[in-house]
């Protein structure tokens, strides 16, 4: 499983989901995730990448990591993982 799929998983768990339910072009709100469940998302990518996401939840839009799609997110987790690799 790559973390494309992984972070998918992850995200449809939160929304109560199927994987198969979330497209790259899927947006938090169109599967119904509220901020918190954005929150318990990415505490729960945190811990399954074992990376540190640059994300405040009292501002995300001050934030360096793009949450405006499925895609945006699963595009920094990728980059986020590489980095840490490198």
């Amino acid at each position: 499983m790559d973390v494309k799929d992984k972070v998918i998983a992850i995200i449809a768990e939160q929304a109560m989901l199927e994987p198969s339910d979330i497209t790259l072009d899927s947006t938090p709100e169109s599967i119904g995730i509220d901020s918190l469940g954005l929150v318990e998302a990415i505490f729960a990518i945190e811990e399954t990448f074992d990376i540190s996401i640059p994300f405040n939840a009292n501002e995300p839009e001050a934030s360096d990591f793009d949450i405006s799609s499925v895609g945006s997110i699963v595009a920094g987790i990728e980059r986020l993982v590489a980095e840490k690799t490198a």
